[in-house]
């Protein structure tokens, strides 16, 4: 650099990254700028409801074609960084992607895509015209980047994106029920919010560094009268309320079933699978030496989090409530998995998080499906609706036999995964569990399916008298609502049939957060 205004040379090299990126490793920020772009443009095109739906779905699609490609990128070519303003790492905030991160991205972008076109026809008009899409392109702005970010103080940033945007949804409709719903969401998620920021604080003080890369090499060489223990704990806390984990989970059952089916089915399938995957982000790849000592506290927290959660689906009849405990039944897993820390135990629950993303939004889906033809929730006034919709009641049997972890859906071989795992690690007692669980899960859903399709009618109703079905599903509705049903339950049949390659994924991300040497080297590659 020539001299100016009488100043020195200045020599950026050691500071700044000074040769241009290869322009394929741009897709990395395409996820930040197709949600955030999208997200404006809808909004300022709030007055024309015609045009969310076409606008929303359009930006949707081309996030699911970015991260399919982000996907496409890391598996061949390895971790994928980019740096902020130039400057190099530690410096400058970092976009970083391994194999787990993309994976989740891509499942959580399919499954918004998915969302988006039930909602151009299950959506009212009031919650079309106020706000739906704009929202769900923000919250997956927050849901996408928390997935691609190397900065875990920007993990914060991205969690506070998501929550917002999340806040907007659930009150999409102004029934005082979604406004309690929304009072109890916003205070525990705002409590863990509080806790991650104080952990970080805690982190940054004691290392000098948000860099993930960077902690991870700090922590593994050992930092003296470092407050560890403290840090850790205070994340598990954090990550466990946002993931809903027990005992911190009873915000879940009492907010997810008054928002809209279709954003239920967004809140369901991705919010707590993000405090999920900070969980494994923190506690495997970050700091593995606590993760052993937590381990038995961990294992209390996963099988706390499964009964909870099956015992609950078990004990009521409010169909969307029975749901929202499944999701908490399923957290119990993927925590299962963490607690056995082993990498046939992490890929098990890293696949069981995948799964449970495309089926419980599925569920959700059909909820929506369920209310709208049978005028409630409630199993004690539902019944017949076989009759009404032979192929609601077909599509539904198949996410209830997934949910169930029956082959040959995808949740059996997530469980089979976790059961082994715990086999070979010598805790049979928690393999027990695992399948007990999912047994009392499958006699929740069962007992469910059974009620609102092949009973005769709602709760005293004579065997054999005639049901009148109070709702129907406009014709020119029916093919978008049923088809993106079942493109979602197609999905868990196929994965089910081939997990093959979704297994591949979950043991790569497994191998990643065990072994971060890839991770860490394609931050720092240009810095060494």
């Amino acid at each position: 650099m020539a001299e100016s205004a009488g100043h020195a040379a200045v020599d950026v090299a050691s500071a700044m990254v000074t040769a241009p990126i290869a322009p394929l490793d741009a897709i990395i920020v395409a996820p930040t700028l197709i949600t955030l772009l999208f997200g404006a443009v809808l909004l300022m095109a709030r007055k024309r409801p015609e045009t969310q739906a076409p606008l929303g779905i359009a930006g949707l699609l081309l996030l699911t074609a970015a991260t399919a490609g982000i996907l496409a990128r890391v598996v061949t070519g390895g971790p994928l960084t980019m740096t902020m303003g130039s400057w190099l790492p530690p410096f400058g905030i970092t976009f970083a992607v391994d194999v787990l991160g993309a994976s989740f991205a891509l499942v959580s972008s399919v499954v918004a895509l998915v969302v988006g076109v039930f909602a151009s026809r299950g959506l009212r008009r009031v919650e079309s015209r106020y706000g739906f899409y704009p929202f769900l392109l923000l919250m997956m702005a927050g849901v996408c980047n928390a997935f691609l970010t190397g900065d875990i103080f920007n993990l914060y940033v991205w969690f506070e994106v998501m929550l917002i945007a999340s806040f907007g949804l659930i009150v999409l409709g102004n029934s005082k029920e979604q406004l309690d719903g929304a009072v109890r969401y916003a205070v525990l998620n705002l409590l863990a919010a509080a806790f991650f920021l104080t952990a970080t604080g805690y982190l940054y003080g004691a290392l000098g560094t948000l860099n993930m890369a960077e902690i991870a090499i700090k922590l593994r060489e050992g930092v003296p009268g470092m407050p560890v223990n403290t840090i850790t704990a205070l994340y598990i806390l954090g990550f466990g309320m946002k993931a809903a984990a027990f005992p911190v989970a009873f915000w879940l059952p009492a907010s997810y079933h008054t928002p809209s089916p279709s954003a239920g089915a967004v809140f369901a399938g991705l919010l707590t699978k993000v405090g999920a995957y900070a969980l494994l982000r923190t506690l495997i790849m970050l700091m593995p030496s606590e993760e052993a000592l937590y381990d038995t506290f961990l294992t209390a927290i996963a099988i706390g989090t499964m009964l909870l959660g099956s015992l609950g689906a078990m004990g009521h009849s409010d169909f969307r409530r029975i749901l929202g405990y499944l999701v908490i039944s399923g957290i119990g897993v993927i925590l299962a998995g963490l607690a056995i820390g082993t990498a046939e135990g992490l890929a098990g629950g890293i696949f069981y998080a995948f799964h449970s993303m495309i089926v419980m939004s599925a569920l959700y889906l059909a909820s929506g499906l369920i209310g709208q033809l049978g005028g409630s929730q409630d199993l004690r006034k539902l019944g017949g609706l076989y009759g009404a919709s032979p192929l609601l009641a077909g599509l539904t049997l198949t996410l209830v036999f997934s949910v169930s972890a029956l082959p040959p859906f995808s949740g059996f071989w997530a469980k089979i995964l976790v059961t082994e795992a715990a086999m070979v690690d010598g805790r049979w007692w928690l393999a027990g569990i695992v399948l007990g669980t999912g047994l009392l899960n499958a006699l929740a859903s069962g007992r469910a399916f059974t009620q609102i399709f092949w009973r005769g009618g709602p709760s005293g109703t004579p065997d054999g008298a005639e049901k009148s079905v109070p709702g129907e599903i406009p014709g020119e509705d029916r093919a978008v609502l049923f088809g993106s049903l079942a493109a979602l339950t197609l999905m868990s049949l196929v994965i089910g049939l081939w997990p093959s390659p979704l297994m591949r994924l979950a043991e790569a991300g497994a191998a990643g957060l065990l072994d971060p040497t890839l991770y860490i080297r394609a931050v720092f590659g240009g810095a060494s």
